[in-house]
């Protein structure tokens, strides 16, 4: 299959220095923009956008490195109340955690340019962490799968580092995207 990845247009970060070895859930624990420990409310104010481009277009580019993904995955984002986009790519009908759960996950992240700046994959370890501590956008999204499910989350600069960022791998103000394996809720 053809490994094709769509940019968005316009939100290019450009030229960004990433070193190897960062660590997002580590950082993720240690800053939290506007952390609140939260329930997500998932009601009619949820609904699909269509007009959000999708990074990845084909089922083979997004899961490369990750777990296996429903062949019937949606292609349309799902947004909530505060912003978050996300969409199930394998459904589970086990346990959700809260806020208050410990969560243990494998995931990869990129940004918006499609550079990966963390992944618990090629680390070869799945990590632990509290859903409560890490940024607002992981403890709302992480909600939103149960055990055993598998989520793509894009987390708005407000859910994620903010202003601030998280230096050297996230710069200022930038939309943080994960794809999320659930493999345990505690």
């Amino acid at each position: 299959m053809n490994f094709k990845r769509v940019i968005l247009a316009g939100t290019a970060l450009g030229l960004l220095s990433c070193f190897s070895g960062c660590s997002a859930p580590m950082k993720l624990l240690k800053s939290r923009a506007k952390a609140e420990t939260t329930s997500v409310e998932t009601d009619s104010a949820e609904t699909p956008d269509s007009k959000m481009p999708v990074l990845y277009t084909d089922k083979d580019s997004l899961q490369s490195g990750t777990g296996v993904m429903d062949d019937d995955a949606p292609l349309e984002f799902t947004t909530t109340r505060s912003g978050l986009k996300y969409r199930v790519l394998r459904h589970s009908d086990d346990r959700k955690p809260l806020a208050h759960n410990t969560v243990t996950v494998n995931y990869r992240g990129w940004l918006d340019n499609g550079r990966e700046f963390d992944s618990s994959y090629k680390s070869g370890e799945p990590i632990s962490f509290p859903l409560a501590g890490v940024v607002a956008g992981w403890t709302e999204g992480m909600q939103l799968v149960g055990d055993g499910g598998m989520i793509e989350l894009w987390i708005p600069p407000d859910l994620g580092y903010g202003a601030a960022g998280s230096p050297p791998s996230v710069p200022p103000n930038a939309a943080l995207h994960f794809v999320v394996e659930l493999l345990a809720v505690k």
